[in-house]
């Protein structure tokens, strides 16, 4: 016997870090845009592909509508609430007209209300717990079919929620009612039960009911016989049950998100979680005894719903074998790797290479509940999103959500979570049926039966969100990061345009799709924007190609460095005088490593620039006014990306400040007048005079006492360069005196002067 030997294709692609693309382009280097986390990736649009939480696509499973037409007018189903699977029957318990529905081989057949059945037509609105609620029109019987279940024997439970309250079995083909909750010994008298939520059934065929709006439990024998009520809690509504494998009764409430734990025999319950949420809309159980419970708030309906999963802390656990996501151990399949390229600054960071911390959780969101058989909680998956329903299949959990219609699948062991499937017309998913590989869906606004098979789906197709270059670009490789088996492919087709919007007439058509074997060129026109489109393809549906990573080359020519601003100001500081700091900024689109050269040039002055500094690599520079004469002067800065570039391809870009004064000098003490009468004080008039600067202050002090007086100009204000200024001195002593002055511009600068003066007091 021959032994199989199973070939690997790797190709490894190697990214020039100087990627030229034409020889009309001046720039040198290309930069990298990629797409690698879950966050980046369900930016883009989805058709049948599967966003995984790790930073993945794949191919969704396949789907199929099945029902999407009810028969007579189209608003008398506007929601499926509930589904189950008995064989080759699958059932769809409706609403606002409470209808039931079998599809059996391709064909839907209303069971309930029969042709023949009065409708019991009102004008009541719906009530709050309808996803739909909405105002009733004259034709609606406000009737629903919120919860149903198969009954030991193989027969459907089912029910009907509205004035008139009960539960039906479906017998020889007809559903009967066998119990109607207002009737049970012990029921509040007048009829208050109006809701079944859910119905469960434990191992001996016992039935349960969750009920409102007294938030009742109520429980019969396999036979729809002996009823009782076993609890009656203090929620509006019980909203969901399960039986657990210990023989309890566990229930799901409305209002306070109570999860409870009922012993049926003794009629009471203990609190077992007491979760932030409103309401417990789903309860599951899994084959290890865990419990799993949906926690939600209805008034999250109008929230954002973006999926942004995000990898583990600490890693992710250790999957089984086998259960990895690596689709290249298929014989003959294709592993495409992305070139380890030296990240410069302006290349988006590979998200995935480094665990994310997860973000604060909304105040609003929606849970997924571990309860242990110990009774410890922990939460395995949130979202904000309404949880509408949950169902089992294989080692994961299905949840299905609104408003965007998006099935989750969640892996509490592998701490792993994805979008496998999203409705484009329907509102919400609001009932999940899991029957082996299969998976039957129901959705709301509009109602629709949709089935999910085990293969993937054919075809799919994710196109990415735009990549913004800033300016047009020349657009280089794609390159892919991905498993591809033998029987599948992946495609690339791309656009591009200057608008910021993907709906603008101007982008340019899709190129037509390219297989990709290894790095691709994209074939876009110049521009600004550019969009990929991957294409999965699977021959068979077994197996589908996986893509963890996706990388876009693009290069701008190269584009003149901005000066932005640039300012000069004074350093008031200790051992500074007459200093000044130049403050710059300065901004290049290329993203080029900038340096600056500084210039001076006095006002009016008809010559060159002269330089004070040049390749200066800081944002500011410190320049000595004292080097030159006293004056207005102005600053250039230019700034250089010639590191960045070659002699040929360098650019400039410059820009002059606003004038500045250079004052290195005092003011000017002049038009002196001493006024020295006998018995009268001495008076002293002058002008202070300053060229450049406004007078600042002003003082004098007699025969060099240290305590210097100060004075204020004739006018009161100091606000010219030129002010007058009178002192009068008394109480001279008798003989020689002098008086000094001194007086300083606003800037600093001081000059003295005295007065010698014989005193004839």
């Amino acid at each position: 016997m021959r032994n199989k030997l199973h070939i690997k294709r790797t190709l490894t692609v190697t990214v020039l870090v100087c990627l030229v693309l034409s020889s009309a382009c001046p720039a040198v280097s290309s930069k990298i845009t990629r797409h690698s986390s879950s966050a980046d990736l369900l930016k883009g649009q989805t058709e049948n592909i599967v966003v995984g939480s790790q930073g993945t696509i794949r191919l969704g499973r396949a789907a199929e509508t099945l029902v999407e037409e009810f028969g007579g007018k189209a608003e008398d189903v506007w929601s499926i609430n509930s589904v189950v699977v008995s064989g080759e029957a699958v059932y769809l318990g409706t609403s606002p007209n409470g209808g039931i529905y079998k599809y059996s081989l391709g064909k839907l057949t209303k069971i309930y209300p029969a042709p023949t059945s009065p409708r019991q037509v009102t004008n009541e609105p719906n009530e709050p717990n309808d996803p739909n609620a909405v105002e009733a029109e004259q034709y609606l019987a406000n009737e629903h079919i919120f919860a149903m279940a198969i009954d030991v024997t193989g027969r459907l439970l089912a029910g009907v929620s509205g004035k008139m309250c009960r539960l039906m079995r479906l017998e020889a083909g007809e559903m009967k009612t066998i119990f109607e909750p207002n009737d049970v010994k012990g029921s509040t008298p007048g009829g208050e039960t109006k809701y079944i939520f859910a119905i469960a059934i434990d191992d001996s065929g016992n039935i349960y009911l969750g009920t409102g709006p007294e938030g009742k439990v109520y429980k019969l024998d396999s036979f729809g016989q002996k009823a009782q009520l076993v609890y009656d809690s203090r929620d509006k509504n019980i909203l969901s049950l399960a039986v657990g494998p210990d023989g309890f009764v566990y229930a799901g409430g409305d209002g306070r998100g109570l999860v409870y734990k009922i012993n049926t025999r003794t009629k009471t319950a203990t609190v077992l979680y007491d979760s932030d949420q409103q309401e417990i809309t789903a309860l599951l159980f899994t084959g290890q005894g865990d419990l799993y419970a949906a926690a939600t708030s209805a008034k999250i309906v109008q929230a954002r719903t973006e999926f942004a999963s995000k990898m583990p802390l600490a890693g992710r656990p250790e999957t089984q074998k086998g259960k990895q996501e690596n689709a290249s151990e298929a014989e003959g399949g294709l592993r495409l790797k992305i070139a380890n390229t030296k990240k410069g600054a302006d290349d988006e960071p590979v998200k995935r290479q480094m665990p994310i911390i997860k973000a604060a959780k909304p105040a609003k969101a929606s849970y997924i509940y571990k309860i242990t058989e110990a009774g410890y909680v922990n939460d395995v998956f949130s979202e904000a999103a309404v949880f509408f329903c949950m169902a089992k299949q294989d080692r994961g959990l299905l949840v299905g959500t609104g408003n965007n219609a998006q099935l989750f699948t969640v892996d509490p062991a592998a701490e792993q979570e994805a979008v496998v499937y999203e409705d484009q017309q329907a509102s919400q998913i609001t009932a999940i049926a899991a029957a082996g590989k299969d998976v039957y869906l129901g959705t709301a606004n509009p109602a629709k039966l949709i089935k999910l098979g085990s293969a993937f789906a054919a075809e799919g197709t994710y196109t990415s969100q735009l990549i913004d270059a800033g300016q047009p670009a020349k657009w280089g490789k794609l390159q892919i990061e991905a498993d591809i088996p033998q029987d599948a492919k992946v495609l690339v087709a791309c656009r591009s345009g200057n608008v910021k919007d993907i709906n603008d007439p101007t982008f340019s058509d899709w190129t037509e799709p390219v297989e990709v074997t290894g790095p691709i060129q994209l074939r876009c026109p110049l521009g600004r924007f550019c969009q990929y489109k991957l294409v999965l393809q699977s021959k068979d549906g077994s197996q589908s190609p996986l893509v963890r990573e996706v990388a876009v080359a693009h290069i701008v020519p190269n584009l003149a460095p901005k000066v932005e601003s640039v300012s000069v100001s004074r350093i008031k500081a200790a051992g500074k005088t007459g200093v000044f700091k130049i403050s710059y900024k300065a901004k290049d689109d290329n993203g080029d490593k900038l340096i600056y050269k500084i210039d001076f040039k006095k006002t009016g002055w008809v010559g060159n620039w002269i330089e004070i500094e040049d390749e200066v690599e800081a944002d500011n520079f410190e320049w000595d006014g004292k080097t030159v004469e006293d004056g207005r002067y102005e600053i250039r800065v230019t700034a250089s990306d010639e590191r960045s570039n070659t002699a040929e391809t360098k650019l400039t870009g410059s820009r002059i400040s606003e004038p500045v004064v250079v004052d290195n000098t005092g003011p000017v003490i002049k038009d002196c007048f001493v006024e020295n009468l006998q018995n009268k004080p001495v008076k002293i008039t002058f002008r202070a005079v300053d060229e450049l600067s406004a007078v600042g202050k002003v003082h004098y002090t007699v025969n060099s006492n240290d305590k210097w007086i100060g004075v204020v100009p004739n006018d009161l204000v100091y606000d010219t360069t030129s002010e007058d200024f009178t002192i009068v001195v008394e109480d001279l002593k008798s003989g020689d005196n002098i008086i000094a002055v001194r007086a300083s511009d606003d800037v600093g600068n001081t000059t003295y002067k005295t007065f010698e003066l014989r005193s004839q007091n």
